[in-house]
């Protein structure tokens, strides 16, 4: 598969403030790309650059084999881009709206009603085409929004914390329709904080900081991260005693998830060792993305990951 979007030390600066700091991605034909971080990690900057909303302070970029800096205009004709905010007018109708961006998008006046039909079956609004957008769910209003993204039938795809602020159940609904996109060759690039999000993508990309700080498939994160064995152990004072168990020697890491502690062993013969010293029996756990956050994140404070 061909690279659709390749980045060399991409940067965005706002005076003093480096909010993505060299960035270096490929991303493949067809692939579901997540772009996982905090809030104020330069998720969002990094997508506008790569839509050509933004112009980069330095580095360089490719879009569907389109340059960052030169060919913006012919990137943003290309591509379909949803923002948190999902762009959608709330005095128009449901048909109103993906007429417009119908027209936006400039799909051809021969296939815009066969369009408009997909678009509006895929968001599952069949019979609700007169509904004006403000009286909808923002479960309905995100898949409306992604309808209108992909009007156009784009390539590519730049969803920018598109299921922030819906349920759960809309969350899982709207990710079971970018799987399909992607299984007909649209490229996904998603911004999420969501770690189940996370888990349903082809790769990774982990920001921190406005640095990226691994890229890999969810399944390798999760193995080869963290190097040691992983446990949980409930404690009725997991704040008080995190500092002294983390202070073992046998003990690598120890954060707060929850109600729970998660202790990263040295080995599993220390199990014995940490049951001794706690009172509780630790339970051996699978790693799962959260916690390689946050053992990316800590690594990189403590200057042991460098991008």
């Amino acid at each position: 598969m061909d690279d659709v979007v390749v980045t060399s030390d991409l940067t965005k600066v706002f005076g003093t403030f480096t909010a993505v700091d060299k960035l270096n991605i490929r991303i493949k034909e067809g692939e579901i790309y997540g772009f996982l971080g905090p809030n104020g990690a330069g998720k969002s900057t990094a997508i506008r650059m790569l839509c050509g909303i933004l112009e980069p302070s330095a580095g360089s970029g490719m879009v569907l084999g389109y340059d960052l800096l030169r060919d913006t205009e012919q990137i943003k004709k290309k591509i379909g881009y949803m923002s948190q905010k999902f762009s959608l007018y709330d005095d128009l109708s449901v048909l109103e709206n993906l007429n417009f961006y119908a027209g936006v998008y400039d799909v051809p006046k021969a296939e815009k009603k066969n369009r408009i039909e997909e678009m509006i079956e895929m968001a599952g609004l069949t019979g609700r085409e007169k509904e004006l957008v403000t009286n909808l769910s923002s479960g309905w209003k995100q898949r409306l929004a992604l309808g209108c993204a992909i009007i156009s039938r784009p390539s590519i795809v730049f969803l920018d914390e598109p299921t922030s602020g819906v349920s759960p159940t809309s969350r899982r609904m709207f990710f079971n329709i970018i799987q399909g996109l992607a299984r007909t060759g649209t490229t996904v690039m998603v911004t999420t904080h969501f770690m189940d999000e996370a888990e349903r993508c082809h790769k990774i990309a982990f920001i921190s900081a406005g640095r990226l700080i691994a890229v890999d498939t969810p399944d390798n994160l999760k193995n080869n991260t963290l190097q040691g064995y992983l446990v949980e152990l409930t404690l009725p004072d997991a704040m008080e005693r995190l500092s002294s168990i983390e202070a073992l020697p046998y003990v690598k890491d120890c954060n707060i998830h929850g109600a729970f502690l998660h202790v990263l062993l040295e080995k599993d013969k220390n199990l014995a060792d940490l049951a001794a010293f706690t009172g509780v029996e630790p339970r051996a756990i699978i790693p799962s993305l959260e916690d390689v956050f946050i053992t990316l994140s800590k690594r990189q404070k403590e200057g042991e990951v460098h991008a």
